[in-house]
């Protein structure tokens, strides 16, 4: 078998096992009642092999659970997961996650704040408004992980 495809089947088989553990991993996902956008992102999540499951709550308990998960205002968006012990707050790609999982930094999750157009679950991507995918710091502080497109 030559080096590339060693190299190649190497590669591929390390994507299975990373694909694997997220799966195994589950998404706990609280969100505000009737939020469309949440349910597409979800969708975007299961079709990348993210375990997910939602819940509703009132505005203001989930504003309490934002603020318990250490999530700034600044770095809000409309639903808040957990997922490795890590938060994921707003529309962040799947891939994002896995990579979080893979890499493991000391850190809180991440963020996209707001809804940015054509994240996950905001439209369609190849009219995607530009945007960063954001670690959160366990002292607070941010740093751009990813940005998009």
């Amino acid at each position: 078998m030559s080096s590339f495809r060693k190299l190649s089947f190497a590669g591929l088989m390390l994507l299975a096992a990373c694909g694997q553990a997220v799966a195994q991993t589950g998404m706990t996902i609280v969100s505000g009642e009737g939020c469309g956008c949440c349910r597409e992102w979800v969708k975007h999540l299961q079709d990348s092999g993210i375990e997910a499951s939602i819940s509703y709550v009132d505005p203001n308990a989930l504003m309490q659970h934002k603020h318990a998960a250490g999530i700034a205002d600044e770095h809000a968006s409309c639903h808040t997961g957990r997922i490795g012990g890590y938060v994921i707050e707003g529309h962040v790609p799947a891939k994002e996650i896995a990579r979080l999982l893979r890499e493991k930094p000391n850190a809180v999750g991440l963020t996209v704040p707001g809804m940015p157009y054509g994240s996950p679950g905001m439209g369609p991507p190849e009219d995607a408004d530009p945007y960063d995918v954001l670690l959160l710091n366990k002292d607070g502080t941010t740093s751009v992980f990813a940005s998009y497109p």
